[in-house]
Parts: structure tokens; sequence; C-alpha cells
């Protein structure tokens, strides 16, 4: 009888728990239907896409799109710093991408006040309307991404995380890439794609 020869390499395994890549999954297809329906409106009323992102403001989305990278990169060396043990340095990049996050609150929020001064709103047209909507939906994320980051940050400065148990940390990663990846293709679609 000839025996098998076993493997011992270790599985690949998603990163954090399972409920974040549900809860991934349903906000992908929400902004998913809230970019296809802005990408048909644009086919059905070009000349009101035009102007609209005529008044948008690509260099603020140019800065959020740096912004939000260059936090993502902080949470990935967070990750890998709490993967060598190093709990208190990984609190510090989270912290540092919640500071990085900062220039996307705050240029996001002089833009929404820029728009709303020179009187357009919701009700402007469905170019303002997909544009706050999406925009707006959006930030929220970045919001309650920060809270899970700062959370994080907390717990690893406090030493509450276990080598080996990264599921925690894992998970508000990818929930913060996931906030970044949105943005990636939200900034082309609604600054950009004429």
């Amino acid at each position: 009888m000839t025996s098998i020869p076993v493997s011992h390499t270790p599985q690949r395994q998603l990163p954090g728990d399972l409920a974040i890549w549900f809860f991934i999954l349903a906000e992908l297809t929400v902004f998913a239907l809230l970019f296809i329906v802005f990408t048909v409106a644009r086919i059905n009323e070009p000349e009101v896409f035009i102007a609209g992102q005529a008044t948008v403001h690509p260099v603020a989305g140019l800065i959020n799109t740096l912004a939000l990278i260059t936090s993502s990169y902080l949470v990935a060396v967070g990750v890998w710093k709490a993967e060598q043990g190093e709990f208190r340095q990984c609190g510090y990049a989270f912290c540092g991408a919640m500071g990085v996050a900062l220039i996307y609150v705050g240029t996001k929020g002089w833009e929404y006040q820029q728009l709303i001064a020179a009187g357009y709103n919701l009700s402007t047209n469905f170019y303002y309307t997909l544009y706050f909507l999406i925009t707006f939906f959006h930030f929220m994320h970045v919001l309650l991404g920060m809270i899970i980051l700062g959370f994080i940050a907390r717990k690893s400065m406090q030493g509450q995380y276990l080598a080996g148990e990264l599921a925690g940390i894992e998970s508000g990663a990818v929930y913060w890439h996931m906030v970044d990846m949105v943005w990636v293709v939200l900034f082309p679609l609604v600054y950009v794609i004429h």
C-alpha cells in the first residue's frame, strides 16, 4: 500500500472574521448599485452631468484620494506590526491612519461647504442628488472606519490583543481597505470621467 504524502503547507484564510466579509459584500453591492445609477443617469443626461462636474473640485478629490491611500498604507503597516507581535506599534500606525483620514474629512467638509454656498444641493438636479448621496454615504463609511480604527488602536496600545489572535485587527483593516477601494472607484466616476 502506498502512502500519499500530506502537505503541511498552512491553508490561506480570509483575514478577519467571516461576518465582516458578508457586511463588506452588502456594502459593496449598495455602492455598485449607486455607481450604476450614476452611470446610467450620466448617459441619459450628459449635459447636466458635465455641467455638474465642472463645479466640483477635482483637486480636493485628488487630495482625498492620496489621503485615503496613505491611510490604507498605514493600516497595512499596523496589521504587519500586529503580526510581528508589536501591538503598540500597530496602535501607532492605526492612529496615524486616523490622522491622515482627518485630511479627507476636512477636505470633504470644505468641498460640501463650497458647493452649498454656491447654491447647489440635493434638489438642484439629478447630478447633485447623486453626488451628495454617493459621496455622503461614503463619508459616513469613512467616519465609521475611523471609529473602528480608533477602537483597535486603543486596544492595541493597552495590550488587549494576544499574539496570533488578530481577527479583530484584520476585520477593521479589511473594512478600511474597502472604504479606500470604493473611493478609488468613486473619484474618477464622479469627478473625472466625462
